[in-house]
């Protein structure tokens, strides 16, 4: 039986040694280096030329999605199964069609994660039943639905789906205590989302933030 090389990218050590752990007691997969950040893993692979990359869509530097899409213009021979935890339609979609071989969430079992890996490593798709549907909304006959531009940029700016929510209100003239009831959360919550609003679209004030939002869709 021919070894699985195997690179992992999480920036969370606790998570890469966890991963590692499940799979000690499989001999047919190695896992050969460890990447903490998006660009890290780009570099590591393009050394090592793995046979699979797993990957975390929230890391420093450049996001999963984004790792993917790089990792099969450089790279197509490399497989890439994001292990994730979210199960949000919009990091699913992206994921796909940023070209992943399989999608998996990281609260899922040990034995389907083994099944995961040997499945993408084998040259076939792998993804968890929890995000079955929202692939079978998302997609005709194995082609991506016609997306809008905005769904890529927000791929590029990786806002989560609260974020978003932020961004309409602030883009609506709204003070953070005015989302937070709005929302019905903190409005320490809010003024954090903001600050990260901020620094993802890399603006220094709320006309900066208006003006980019716009700029690129969101409003």
């Amino acid at each position: 039986m021919n070894t699985i090389n195997i690179v992992l990218a999480d920036d969370h050590v606790l998570v890469r040694d966890g991963i590692k752990s499940i799979l000690e007691d499989d001999q047919s997969i190695k896992v050969i280096d460890e990447a903490s950040n998006g660009k890290e893993a780009l570099e590591i692979i393009a050394n090592h030329k793995p046979d699979l990359l797993v990957v975390d869509i929230r890391m420093p530097e450049m996001n999963g999605i984004e790792v993917v899409k790089h990792l099969k213009k450089s790279s197509p021979e490399v497989k890439a199964l994001v292990l994730s935890m979210h199960d949000s339609e919009e990091y699913v979609v992206q994921s796909i069609q940023a070209g992943a071989d399989g999608y998996l969430l990281k609260g899922s079992s040990k034995e389907e994660f083994l099944k995961a890996l040997h499945t993408v490593a084998d040259g076939g798709k792998y993804f968890t039943g929890d995000v079955s549907s929202i692939i079978i909304n998302n997609f005709v006959d194995g082609k991506p639905i016609e997306k809008t531009d905005t769904a890529t940029i927000e791929a590029d700016f990786n806002l989560t789906k609260r974020e978003k929510q932020i961004l309409t209100h602030v883009l609506k003239g709204l003070s953070n205590k005015e989302i937070a009831e709005e929302l019905k959360i903190s409005k320490r919550t809010a003024e954090v989302h903001r600050f990260n609003l901020m620094k993802k679209l890399d603006v220094k004030n709320q006309i900066e933030l208006a003006n980019k939002a716009r700029m690129y869709g969101f409003a």
